[in-house]
């Protein structure tokens, strides 16, 4: 099967949506398939990931005004003229915003199906930057996703939303998890006493530092005695984070192994954002045997079982986040448990288990229009 990958991010970004744009291609090419990659041009001085496993074509970009972390592709012919030229079975479309858009209409107009892969929750984020215009962004997420032949959402939370706001032909696909780089083995005694010289109990958040993720959460974690907050990432809230996270570690930006230990270091894993459509941190904090404290929306009410693998709390409640990691600060069995429960449970949930998912959901795609050439 020959398929064009069209995202709005790919490594050397760190985000979720370059990371499962990764690892589709990846799979892809594992099961004997021929993708090539989309994607906007890193910022300068950043290399391309050299690691990538298939072509990937730039597209030129400029930064996001106030977010320069997040590159914009400019309008190119390059994406034609790749689709054209790779004659793909199917146009797979990450997070489609601006440029799946394009790639959207590409696709159509060559008689390519296109899957669409619902990542971004656009609507929270126009609440979280502007305020307002949530409807606005609905409307747009609607008039895309619906060109596509196949809208994917990566939790039930999602698919409820898009099919509550008219998107048709939307399917559940979650994501992946790395078990083997992700692992409860790689707890590191080192990284402990760096983060937490006087025996702490570690409570971490791995993500982007932006205002939609709502770290700011934390502050009343930092005042518990005896826990230490460890913060993992970068983003325009940082400076403000420092503030108002007093007494908190900051690591910066940490990948690959690195941040293996660093996760399996942790005691307790804590997520603040309340517009995640799946949160693949989540996943990764379970693989490596910590408990998870996750506000009960979106993808975390897939991934965490209340009082079980970890707790839940009301999205936004910054007194709910201090007690549910208080609770698990003050019982290391509690921890233990809820660590050993939420490796078993993301176990089978491998990237090769859902990447075979997505080939299934391209055939059943391509079926469909088989038929209906044959009824026309």
């Amino acid at each position: 099967m020959r398929v064009v990958i069209v995202t709005e991010s790919f490594p050397p970004d760190v985000n979720g949506v370059a990371h499962c744009a990764l690892q589709t291609a990846r799979h892809l090419v594992d099961r004997g398939h021929a993708p090539v990659v989309v994607a906007p041009a890193p910022a300068p001085g950043h290399r391309p990931d050299a690691s990538a496993p298939c072509p990937v074509v730039h597209i030129p970009s400029l930064p996001l005004p106030g977010y320069p972390q997040v590159r914009v592709a400019l309008p190119s012919r390059r994406l034609a003229a790749t689709i054209v030229e790779h004659r793909p079975d199917v146009v797979h479309l990450a997070s489609p915003f601006v440029l799946g858009v394009r790639g959207m209409a590409a696709a159509a107009r060559f008689g390519v199906p296109a899957v669409a892969v619902y990542q971004t929750d656009l609507a929270g984020y126009a609440r979280t930057y502007m305020g307002a215009g949530e409807a606005a962004a609905w409307r747009r997420i609607r008039s895309v996703h619906s060109a596509a032949d196949l809208t994917l959402a990566p939790s039930s939370a999602s698919l409820h939303d898009l099919a509550a706001h008219g998107v048709p032909r939307v399917k559940l696909w979650p994501r992946g998890v790395d078990t083997v780089r992700f692992h409860p083995d790689l707890r590191d005694d080192a990284i402990r006493r760096e983060i937490a010289p006087n025996g702490e109990t570690i409570v971490g958040y791995v993500g982007r530092l932006a205002p939609e993720k709502h770290i700011e959460l934390l502050s009343g974690v930092c005042a518990l005695p005896g826990v230490k907050v460890v913060v993992v990432g970068d983003g325009p809230s940082r400076p403000a984070l420092a503030e108002q996270l007093p007494g908190a570690v900051f690591l910066g930006r940490r990948t690959g192994d690195e941040l293996a230990r660093i996760f399996a270091s942790l005691d307790v894993f804590a997520h603040t954002g309340p517009f995640e459509t799946f949160c693949q941190t989540v996943q990764e904090a379970m693989a490596s045997g910590v408990p998870v404290v996750a506000p009960a929306a979106g993808g975390p009410l897939d991934l965490v079982a209340d009082g079980r693998t970890g707790l839940l709390f009301p999205a936004g409640d910054r007194d709910a986040v201090r007690d549910a990691v208080a609770a698990l600060a003050a019982d290391p069995a509690r921890r233990a448990s809820y660590g050993a429960a939420a490796r078993t449970m993301v176990e089978g949930r491998t990237w090769a288990a859902v990447g075979d998912q997505l080939i299934g959901h391209y055939a059943d795609v391509l079926a469909a229009r088989r038929r209906q050439a044959v009824a026309a």
